[in-house]
């Protein structure tokens, strides 16, 4: 795999799905006036799957959207470790990626209104530029990504 076309697939896809939830939540976030059900912060699946963030059948549904499609190239490629490594690291920089796209392409918030004060959902794990799960998910990312070149996982 090329890191340049990796690096570029999830600019663009990331792009594409930041326009897509814009269209569809428009300036609420975190499906806060959208028709699905939702647990409270407090609940365990909300506390493991979503840091905190009330778990919603939206959130939930996306999500499992997203890994299904990112899985599809075992229609074409014979499974690897390798290969499943880079697309959960892939998915973890997605992550990152396409929520801070959603504020920055949002015209309800624009990067100027990137911060804890404007994002109730971010606000209690905001750490210093930006909410925690980014570290997270980028260190996570950067590790799984690494550790799809070593020879056990080829």
């Amino acid at each position: 795999m090329h890191i340049f076309a990796y690096i570029a697939a999830l600019l663009w896809v990331g792009f594409c799905f930041a326009k897509v939830e814009i269209a569809i939540e428009g300036g609420h976030g975190w499906a806060e006036n959208l028709p699905t059900w939702r647990l409270p912060a407090k609940n365990w699946a909300s506390l493991l799957f979503f840091s905190g963030r009330p778990m919603t059948g939206y959130h939930v549904w996306m999500e499992v959207f997203i890994l299904s499609i990112m899985h599809l190239t075992y229609l074409f490629e014979v499974p690897t470790w390798g290969i499943e490594l880079q697309i959960l690291a892939f998915f973890c920089f997605f992550s990152v990626l396409e929520d801070f796209l959603w504020f920055v392409l949002n015209p309800a918030f624009g990067l100027s209104n990137f911060r804890p004060e404007k994002i109730w959902w971010h606000r209690e794990h905001w750490w210093g530029i930006m909410p925690r799960d980014y570290y997270i998910l980028t260190t996570i990312g950067l590790i799984l990504f690494a550790l799809s070149y070593h020879p056990l996982a080829l």
